[in-house]
């Protein structure tokens, strides 16, 4: 898998294969397919057989990033029946893409692929969304590193191939080991609330046990627990010095944090990680000499936000981002019969449309 990666990377294979994917076996019984999908392939089967079709896959978002491609094409391969005869045009993962353009376009028996249009629909639609998603957070938040916290904000399984789009939009930086199979990456992280809690509430005390688990690591430290950003951090910054790495600001956005407790609050809204606390906190951490100490935000961040905080320059080191990403689906993918027997046949307002950045895709693949 490693080598694989490695290949990909320069330029000496042109898509993940089959081996890539764990996909479960149900896939080839129709278990994961509309049911009439399953009705429409057994009708063919026995009344219509024969006939070539073409079926193209679109979306409509203009610029959009492209990906489940390499999935889909596993999936054809995999589970349709006799794959071989099948001709496959596709784009790549990581394409910028504009609305109605044809991304994908199989040609054969439709009782060979059709019951594979909607799980294809799907595949398409998660991974395109994930990684548009990620594009237009990273498009805003420039030079500033962004971590995937996706993984806490959907079912389990969705970690993996979320993973992979991430990864195809540019991040690395991710929390689980799951989000960076396909790719080979790890997960990241050093201290949730939990530990804290299990201190008795005492960050240092937290810290001391991190450190001696793994000494080998500096400590970035969640410094909300109290509710108390500013003072926390320093009382922790005093206590470890060099061997602290980095806070990171978590504060609900039900919160106001006890930093504004005497301040005057009515130019802006304190709730939860305000700029304000964060432009305080740097401030206080660099006025008792601990500039080294990187400030990472979380919570609710979107991409309007990070616009908005990259314009006013406030001090952040890296933004954790989770429900943005995978909680927004833009990108709802469509397959339509376009061709029938070498001559257009689809329903009003579709036709076969030509993209002439499709590319002709060999089978098999590994």
């Amino acid at each position: 898998m490693e080598l694989e990666i490695k290949l990909k990377e320069q330029g000496k294979i042109s898509r993940l294969t089959n081996k890539t994917f764990n996909f479960p076996k149900e896939l080839g019984s129709g278990f994961y397919s509309a049911n009439y999908f399953l009705k429409s392939n057994k009708i063919v089967r026995e009344n219509a057989p024969g006939h070539i079709v073409t079926m193209q896959w679109f979306q409509r978002t203009d610029n959009a990033m492209l990906c489940g491609v390499d999935e889909a094409i596993a999936i054809l391969h995999e589970f349709a029946i006799h794959p071989e005869n099948l001709t496959i045009e596709a784009l790549n993962d990581g394409d910028i893409i504009q609305a109605n353009e044809p991304v994908l376009k199989v040609t054969g028996h439709y009782e060979d692929f059709g019951f594979l249009e909607s799980v294809i629909d799907g595949v398409l639609a998660r991974r395109t969304s994930v990684a548009t998603n990620v594009k237009d957070v990273l498009d805003v938040a420039g030079d500033t590193p962004v971590f995937s916290m996706a993984d806490r904000q959907d079912d389990y399984l969705t970690q993996v191939g979320d993973g992979y789009a991430t990864y195809v939009a540019g991040i690395t930086k991710v929390s689980t080991d799951a989000q960076g199979l396909w790719w080979g990456g790890k997960g990241m992280g050093t201290m949730p609330h939990a530990l804290i809690q299990i201190a008795g509430g005492d960050v240092c005390k937290a810290s001391d046990m991190y450190l001696k688990t793994f000494p080998n690591e500096k400590v970035t430290a969640l410094i909300d627990y109290h509710n108390n950003v500013v003072r926390d951090a320093l009382i922790l910054a005093r206590h470890l010095g060099e061997k602290l790495n980095a806070i990171r600001v978590d504060t609900s956005k039900s919160l106001i944090d006890h930093y504004f407790d005497d301040k005057d609050t009515s130019g802006f809204d304190p709730h939860g990680v305000c700029k304000e606390l964060i432009f305080a906190l740097r401030e206080a951490l660099n006025k008792e000499g601990f500039n080294y100490v990187k400030i990472v935000v979380s919570s609710s961040f979107t991409k309007e936000k990070i616009k908005e905080w990259k314009r006013l320059n406030v001090p952040v080191d890296l933004f954790g981002v989770g429900t943005s990403f995978v909680n927004n689906m833009t990108c709802g993918f469509t397959g339509d019969l376009v061709m029938l027997d070498g001559k257009g046949e689809a329903k009003e307002g579709r036709a076969n449309y030509s993209n002439p950045k499709l590319k002709k895709v060999n089978y098999p693949i590994y």
